[in-house]
């Protein structure tokens, strides 16, 4: 049975409780995990707050030499973790692969921040004083971590805030603990300090974890419902919050667009993950000039996506992560069905003995999809794709910010004026111009509207978790 990190040891719940992880594509029972509560939190807090004392008073270089070594050790863990997130997951190996090197990258991308950060000097009126602005470490923080991208958006929280000096409490999401166990575990065998990123399990854990006075600032990532009950249950502590919320990415493609590229780059977009991405293209807008050829690209890419066990090599789609979450696409299907939209690819289940244990679901595609329809006012997260025709920029921005959320957007064009405008005038905290949707270590990530607040990636996440404190040095005699 795995076990949870806390002080660099492996524990069971204080409680005793377990409960079991399974396989999305078989439905078979990968590990037994403990199911932890407030107790195991608050050991963790402790735990986080002892080691913070060395932790957060090591210099900035020794704390970049210690992440590297770390990040080295755990990106030689690759193809081992790989496969136990395919496992708890559902995600193709391939795509496991990528995730799991994308952890150890971003430990490493930080780690060689962490001396790079500096603070200011400043002149004040007084010629017998002068001012510098500190930046410090919070203390302890938490990360609570959904199950799209579980190794991915752990190091999100992880990494910038042990970089700038600060211990975590982690939660990963219940349903795939095991990788992010795996990885916490590789960083320490690499010789990140116990102690420094502690793990706790269990349905119960997160609240704990928002609620804890210890931990002084929450990172999340969610549905915009979670994200909000979050914000008033950290309100009564004034703890301070990141939160990367829903998305309805539109993107935008126009008559004098690439459409070769454009069609391999929503592909990816939109059915990476079997569509369970928070920045996945959720509704695209097609001007009507290269809407029927793009159209034609789009199901001659979405043909080539085979459904199937993760591990297979074969496979170019998992399953959906859970039965619930396979049940709210296929209504969201429906109801756009239901009101006058037609599937010009895909739909449905794909059939077979191979299918009948897992949660898998066709890549489909849908054209003719009422404004008024599930699919285009809510968040869908799975492989369908809503296609929208429209007579121009000025109606495809319009109906690209007809919406609550503003996470990601996209534009494909070859006019700069075009691209320029939708730049400028997209509502959304991401756009990419004529690029894979893809975000960068180098660039701050974070959303607008009800995709929430706060930045993860670039410097900005670093930044975010410290603290900055003025001080005033007198020249005396």
């Amino acid at each position: 049975m795995a076990t949870m990190i806390i002080e660099g040891e492996r524990v069971e719940a204080a409680s005793g409780r377990t409960y079991e992880v399974h396989n999305p594509a078989t439905g078979e029972v990968v590990d037994s995990v403990p199911d932890g509560g407030p107790e195991d939190v608050e050991r963790a807090a402790r735990a986080a707050a002892e080691a913070q004392k060395t932790w957060g008073r090591l210099s900035a270089g020794e704390r970049r030499q210690i992440l590297h070594r770390a990040a080295a050790h755990m990106l030689g863990k690759v193809d081992e973790i790989a496969e136990m997130l395919t496992k708890e997951q559902g995600k193709t190996i391939l795509e496991s692969r990528i995730e799991a090197r994308r952890f150890g990258e971003n430990i490493a991308w930080y780690g060689d921040l962490a001396d790079k950060i500096h603070g200011d000097y400043v002149n004040l009126p007084d010629p017998q004083s002068f001012g510098l602005v500190l930046r410090r470490p919070i203390g302890v923080t938490g990360a609570i971590v959904p199950w799209n991208f579980p190794l991915t958006l752990a190091a999100n929280k992880i990494a910038p805030s042990i970089a700038a000096g600060n211990c975590v409490v982690l939660k990963p999401a219940s349903t795939t603990p095991l990788s992010t166990l795996r990885c916490v575990e590789a960083l320490i065998e690499g010789g990140l300090p116990e102690g420094v990123v502690n793990v706790v399990l269990g349905h119960r854990a997160g609240e704990a974890i928002v609620t804890n006075p210890i931990i002084g600032k929450v990172a999340l990532t969610g549905s915009t419902p979670t994200g909000k009950q979050v914000m008033a249950q950290a309100a009564p502590y004034l703890k301070k919050v990141t939160l990367e919320l829903g998305g309805s990415d539109p993107c935008i493609v126009l008559d004098d667009a690439n459409l070769e590229a454009a069609a391999k780059a929503i592909s990816t977009g939109r059915f990476f993950n079997c569509g369970q991405a928070c920045l996945a293209i959720k509704r695209l807008y097609v001007q009507e000039g290269v809407y029927d050829r793009l159209l034609e690209l789009l199901v001659e890419r979405a043909r080539k996506l085979k459904p199937g066990n993760g591990l297979d090599p074969a496979s170019r789609m998992g399953p959906m992560h859970s039965e619930t979450q396979r049940a709210e696409v296929e209504a969201q299907v429906q109801d756009a069905l239901e009101r006058g939209a037609r599937v010009v690819y895909g739909g449905g289940r794909p059939q077979g003995p191979e299918y009948e244990r897992g949660w898998f679901l066709n890549p489909t595609i849908l054209v003719d999809v009422p404004q008024d329809s599930r699919m285009l006012t809510e968040e869908v997260f799975g492989p369908a794709l809503p296609v929208v025709r429209i007579k121009d920029l000025d109606q495809g921005l319009e109906l690209a910010n007809r919406s609550s959320f503003g996470l990601g957007s996209s534009i494909w064009t070859s006019s700069m004026r075009s691209a320029h405008r939708a730049v400028l005038e997209l509502e959304a905290g991401y756009t990419w111009v004529n690029a894979l949707q893809v975000a960068h270590d180098e660039l701050p990530f974070g959303g607008t509207k009800e995709s929430g607040f706060g930045k993860e990636h670039g410097i900005e996440a670093f930044l975010q978790y410290t603290e900055q404190k003025s001080v005033v040095y007198g020249l005396v005699d």
